[in-house]
């Protein structure tokens, strides 16, 4: 893959388009698959959005790391 420029030229969609296009390239998502097909299932459980109704940034905060983490 090409290095990730910085800066003003920086563009999170054209990054993105350039990640998706190289993952379909190796097939990525078929390898994985192929990969983990004799492991037992993995759940991942998540709870309500905020239990009292009112943000906390502790959930706030788990929550982004736990979404940041299993997507990238």
């Amino acid at each position: 893959m090409e290095e990730v420029c910085e800066g003003k030229d920086f563009s999170f969609p054209l990054q993105k388009e350039k990640i998706l296009k190289y993952w379909n390239s190796i097939k990525a998502f078929k390898t994985q698959l192929a990969k983990t097909k004799n492991n037992t299932e993995y759940i991942f459980y998540d709870g309500l959005p905020f239990a009292t109704g009112l943000p906390h940034y502790g959930r706030i905060l788990t929550g982004t790391i736990k979404d940041t983490v299993t997507r990238y």
